[in-house]
């Protein structure tokens, strides 16, 4: 096959694989919408959202998120579909016989792979964290109920050296109660301020903190300070308990980078969820081109059956890569396995499928 041919060849393959992706995953979209107004329409009701506001402000963002959330399932099944029908009807058998081997033949296909891989990898980092923002402020107005921080025993360093402890905290009325505030340097504690509770006091932006005493520590000397009423300013703010743990998905790249930073030094207990998603937001466009080669390898042959054979085999395939990557995630979270590991692992599994499959293909 001349190279004038091979061209052709590889914008028929380019325009079918990005064509069945983008029409498969628009009538997806259109049928999630359907199921998640029917789902929702009460709570729109109940709490009077203005028509502009659920139209603009969540569905115009709910579809960015819905598309990337199952962008790998539509990409192994846009493969499967429209290459079982090149392999259907003789198609595949011609272009090998032609004298293009199976890896020139992938090449189109990794083509389309990596303009889909890098607009997921760009929507998962910038576009879609910047929607999700809006979203999400539209679900904790018209559809969430107020978080409850419902934590107790909590341990956190709010800065460098700087611990802070909280038997319960009520966010409802910005309150903690038995908290106390140490300071560390060199290894050694400086001063220890203990107190029956703590309260914002959004006027001043201060924490007025009451009964407490204070033990200020100098080599081997100490004194004690003690009192009613003291205001202070503190490196936490009442937003600090009153977090989703969905808001990292509002987070752009660079913004959800130092966010995990800061809950890294402050010791905080969801710092897997967060790392989970950070580590997710690459490893789901490096899984596009897992799945392209999965589906090429797997639907090149003509089998008995049709396409149907070929094509429910590859939904089931693309679902359990699904399920092994949410369970492998739950696994991260609950710190039963490494973030990264957890997250990068469906990708490691299906890679030496895609590699067994390859080798099987028609040469």
């Amino acid at each position: 096959m001349d190279k004038k041919a091979l061209k052709i060849l590889d914008r028929y393959i380019i325009r079918k694989f990005l064509g069945t992706f983008f029409f498969s995953l628009a009538l997806i979209i259109s049928i999630a919408i359907i199921f998640d107004i029917s789902e929702k329409m009460d709570d729109f009701l109940e709490r009077k959202a203005p028509f502009s506001a659920i139209l603009f402000d969540y569905y115009l963002n709910f579809i960015p998120y819905f598309a990337n959330l199952f962008s790998p399932l539509f990409v192994f099944i846009s493969v499967i579909f429209f290459t079982a029908r090149l392999a259907a009807n003789t198609e595949i058998v011609a272009i090998l016989g032609s004298g293009v081997s199976f890896r020139r033949l992938l090449r189109p296909y990794f083509i389309a792979a990596t303009v889909l891989a890098l607009l997921s990898f760009y929507f998962n980092g910038w576009v879609i964290p910047h929607s999700n923002k809006v979203k999400l402020e539209f679900e904790n107005t018209y559809i969430k109920n107020p978080v409850r921080f419902e934590d107790r025993n909590i341990h956190r360093q709010i800065a460098p050296g700087n611990f802070i402890y909280l038997e319960s905290y009520n966010n409802m009325e910005n309150t903690g109660f038995r908290f106390s505030l140490e300071k560390i340097e060199n290894g050694k504690r400086t001063m220890f301020l203990n107190s029956e509770r703590i309260q914002w006091d959004s006027t001043s932006q201060k924490w007025r903190i009451t009964n407490y005493y204070i033990r200020h520590i100098n080599g081997m000397k100490e004194t004690v300070q003690s009192g009613q009423q003291l205001d202070t300013t503190l490196s936490m703010h009442p937003s600090n308990f009153r977090r989703r743990i969905n808001i990292i998905d509002a987070m752009d790249t660079p913004a959800l980078n130092k966010f995990i930073a800061e809950e890294e030094m402050e010791g905080s207990a969801n710092v897997s969820a967060y790392l989970v998603e950070k580590y997710r937001r690459v490893s789901i466009p490096v899984a596009t081109f897992i799945l392209t080669l999965i589906g090429v390898s797997l639907s090149s042959k003509k089998v008995r059956g049709g396409i149907g054979v070929q094509l429910g085999f590859g939904i089931a395939l693309s679902f359990t890569y699904i399920l092994f990557m949410q369970v492998s995630n739950t696994f991260a979270i609950n710190n039963i396995m490494p973030p990264f590991i957890a997250v990068w692992l469906p990708n490691i599994v299906f890679s030496i499928i895609a590699i067994g499959l390859l080798r099987n293909a028609p040469k």
